[in-house]
């Protein structure tokens, strides 16, 4: 290599170091707090669009939640776009942010999968609309379309929070605060989504029975853990957990104040107002736990991390029944009928009220055991283990 080749690549490379220091020392840039917040739409949307089927009916794919729904991956999916575009054509390489590169495009390992999070999502768009054509109006959660639209909408958090970690880890001083608050942000949307996804488990008749702490301790560790490894922060799971019960809430009192009526046959429940949920798990208290025991000052390794896993599902699934076991009784008790704690209120237009919608559903093949248990305890362990490794990767994201 010439003697004027290499002082071309020592420039370029003391440009490319200087241009990143310069950009730890900066602000958090407007582009993430986009995307983050424009995906936090999704599980609104959702929400909102779970509330439109048991209230109204499915009279069309283009009701106002839907569209909520899908803005909220289609802005990040184009701001994503726009950042590899910029990084590829019209940032010099010595100023360009630490990136990817795919296909001879250059952009962060967020906004890629940010764009394959979009992609995906409209795809399912379609597909959703022929499957309730072709099967009914109204069908369960978790089916093909549903579920191909949950993954897309999930890439889109996880990029997300890929951009603001990768700027965290090269952040210095007081712009990691703001990075930071976004972060656990971004990680409490993930948790409401699958809050949302769950639903057919989580309601309060379902609480004193094994499917509920089943499902719970396999999906509910995980955002949680992920947030207090990964940002290392005094109460970061705590933060998390809030943010989700936030959100929750606010759907809870927002939506009955709009009136509405079933557009669909049968009618068994003439409601005249949009349809909440139910009221959040009260997952803050398995939260406090969590902070609590990652804040314990042990080194990270494979068999550390896996004691701790082992700490975290115990005391995940005792906090949790402790609480829920409890708070479900309540819920279910006319002292919840209220506007706060929306009691009995998540109930559609197709559901014949009785007396099984203030009892508890434990049949013979969904009581809580030992065994049921230990099982659970062992789903929340190996949640945690997968999130302490996730967390401690994230933290090493760069670009």
């Amino acid at each position: 290599m010439s003697t004027e080749g290499q002082a071309i690549t020592a420039d370029s490379m003391g440009g490319l170091a200087a241009a990143n220091r310069v950009e730890a020392g900066t602000a958090l840039p407007w582009y993430c707090w986009a995307i983050v917040l424009a995906g936090a739409c999704i599980p609104i949307g959702v929400l909102w669009d779970i509330s439109w089927h048991v209230t109204i009916g499915r009279d069309t794919f283009w009701t106002p939640a839907h569209g909520m729904i899908y803005i909220g991956g289609a802005l990040p999916g184009c701001l994503a776009g726009w950042l590899v575009l910029k990084q590829t054509f019209w940032t010099a390489p010595a100023n360009r942010i630490p990136t990817v590169r795919v296909w001879g495009f250059h952009g962060p390992i967020g906004a890629w999968v940010v764009i394959w999070g979009a992609f995906t999502m409209l795809v399912s768009a379609p597909f959703d609309n022929w499957w309730h054509n072709a099967y009914g109006l109204d069908v369960q959660i978790l089916s093909p379309p549903h579920t191909l639209l949950a993954l897309g909408t999930y890439s889109v958090a996880i990029g997300g929070l890929l951009l603001i970690v990768s700027w965290h880890n090269r952040a210095e001083g007081a712009s990691q605060a703001a990075t930071t608050l976004l972060f656990l942000f971004a990680c409490g949307v993930l948790l409401t989504k699958v809050s949302v996804f769950l639903t057919e488990y989580t309601y309060p008749n379902q609480q004193h029975g094994a499917a509920f702490y089943r499902a719970a301790c396999l999906n509910f560790p995980l955002w949680m853990v992920v947030a207090a490894r990964a940002s290392g922060r005094r109460w970061a799971a705590t933060g998390t957990a809030l943010v989700y019960m936030f959100i929750v809430a606010f759907m809870l009192w927002v939506l009955p104040l709009f009136p509405a009526q079933a557009k669909l046959a049968p009618i068994y429940n003439p409601v005249t107002h949009m349809v909440p949920p139910p009221f959040p798990l009260l997952l803050v208290v398995p939260a406090i736990g969590i902070d609590i025991l990652l804040r314990a000052k042990m080194r990270r390794g494979f068999w550390t991390d896996t004691a701790l896993a082992l700490a975290v599902g115990v005391f995940f699934f005792l906090l949790l029944i402790g609480t829920q076991w409890l708070f479900s009784e309540f819920l279910l008790s006319p002292m919840a009928r209220n506007p706060f704690f929306g009691g009995n209120a998540m109930w559609g237009y197709n559901d014949k009220l009785g007396d099984w919608c203030t009892e508890f559903w434990v049949d013979k093949g969904n009581v809580l055991t030992p065994a049921v248990a230990g099982i659970a305890i062992l789903y929340a362990a190996i949640q945690t283990r997968i999130a302490l490794w996730f967390g401690n990767w994230l933290s090493k994201v760069r670009r």
